[in-house]
This record gives C-alpha cells, structure tokens and sequence, in this order.
C-alpha cells in the first residue's frame, strides 16, 4: 500500500508498524479536530449569551505560543462528523463507552439548528417577517474551496429555516451543481439573481466570498419591514433602532464585525 501511495504523494509517506495503526491514527486525528472545533463552538454558544465577541477572545488567546489556533463553525464532511463513531462503535464492542467523543459530535450536530435560530432572532429583531421570507446563502459545500458537499453542515441550516417557511436562495459556483441536487434537490441561484431578500448568511468562506464588500452586500436586501417600505422618515420615528438594519449572519467571521456594524448590519457570528 505504501509504495502505491509513494508514487502520488510528494510529502512522502510514514509507514505504520501495521494497517491497525494507520487506521487507528486516521481515526484519532480526525476525532481530534472534531472536539477541539466542538470545543470552540460550545465556548461561542457562552460567549454569545455574554456578549462577548468569540473572535476577539480567540484573538487575544492566541498571543499565548501554545494556544491551540481552532475556531467555531460548521463541521461536516464525509471524514470528520464520520470516522469518530467506527472508534466508538469499536469501543463499545469491548465494554468502553465514550464520553467526550460523543458529546464533541453532539455539540457540532446541533450547530446548524444554533445557526439557523439566530438568525431568526435576528430578523425577528429587524421587524422581518419570518413566514414567506427570503434568506440568500453563500456558501454550501462542507469546507472552502472545495466542491465536495457530501454530509454539508449548511444544507441542515437550510433545513431548518425551511421549517420557519423561509425560502432559500443559495450561492455557490465551487459546489459540485449535480451532485448537490441530486443528494439534497437544491439548485444554485447566480450571484446576479439575488436582490430583494430579508436576510444574508455566509456560510462557506470561499476564497471568491473574500472579495465581495458589505456596500455590495448591501445591494441585495429589500426595504420593506412588516409589509411597510422604509423610508428615511419611517427610519427617523422608529422605537427599535434594530428595525431599520439589515440581517447578516457570518458564520467564520468573513467580514468585520465593527465594520459592518458602522454600515447598520445587524451583524450575528459564532
């Protein structure tokens, strides 16, 4: 096996004393990643009900040489949300039952629904209208950059908004277009087709999402709250300031917080 790989693999290979080892490493590595980013996500879920931004915090403890460098987010894939459990499926098998293993995958299982919730909040906060409304979503496939959306965290956020009566528009042109519709029938919208909706949310930080400006992003919402066209006057009268901004949802923290929050975003993150 290991000479097969040699021939494609230019890092070279680490041959393991036996195909139980390797198995064994693969497993644990990504059972690793997977509760060190749950572990993220739970202090995010703490930090929010503080208010406290997770980022600046993960900013500040990164100035610390062994700090590990792991962020909150949506963790799906075909490997890591699946390989842990052949480890406690094993584990079991010989009388052990896990306990961390299982409550990291527990916490990034609920992630989405945690997402999704938010971002209701907030366009309950923006006096939106949650029936009927429209969220565009950039971003869908597992991880940046690559087309693969195999066991996608984003299509259960997309599951659950569904569930408020939310229509969905998503934007991704790194997706694998054929394979996601006939995994999960959702279809793609071109960038230039989204306009009038109540609520944006990055999801996927593809590197083609790092040019886009909040002032563009801004382009793309309607102006309508409770049925009632906002104008300058209607803004000026309003009792809630959260009434007259826009909702965005920003996953992996593509775009700055104070920023946005200047361009009179109603700005959510993990």
């Amino acid at each position: 096996i290991a000479k097969v790989y040699e021939l494609i693999i230019e890092a070279g290979v680490h041959r393991a004393e036996s195909i139980k080892v390797a198995e064994a490493a693969k497993v644990i590595e990504n059972a690793q990643r997977d509760i060190n980013i749950a572990f993220m996500n739970e202090l995010s879920i703490i930090f929010n009900q503080l208010g406290i931004d997770t980022n600046a915090v993960l900013e500040a403890a990164n100035t610390k040489w062994n700090f590990l460098n792991f962020t909150p987010g949506l963790v799906g894939g075909h490997c890591i949300g699946v390989d842990l459990y052949y480890l406690v499926y094993k584990a079991e098998e010989i009388g052990y039952h896990s306990q961390i293993i299982l409550s990291g995958r527990k916490i990034n299982d609920d992630m989405a629904k945690y997402v999704a919730e938010n971002l209701v909040k907030n366009m309950i906060k923006a006096d939106k209208p949650i029936k009927g409304a429209t969220v565009a979503i950039f971003g869908i496939t597992f991880k940046e950059n690559c087309p693969d959306v195999r066991n996608s965290k984003v299509v259960d956020v997309i599951e659950e908004l569904k569930e408020y009566g939310i229509n969905i528009k998503v934007v991704d042109s790194v997706a694998d277009e054929e394979d996601l519709f006939y995994s999960y029938g959702i279809s793609l919208t071109n960038p230039e087709e989204i306009q009038g909706v109540d609520a944006v949310l990055f999801a996927v930080n593809h590197d083609e999402f790092k040019d886009i400006k909040l002032e563009d992003v801004k382009k793309l919402y309607n102006n309508t709250r409770n049925g009632v066209v906002q104008t300058n006057e209607v803004a000026a009268t309003s009792d809630d300031p959260n009434s007259t901004k826009d909702v965005l949802v920003d996953v992996k923290g593509l775009f700055d917080r104070k920023e946005a929050e200047a361009l009179d975003y109603l700005y959510w993150r993990l």
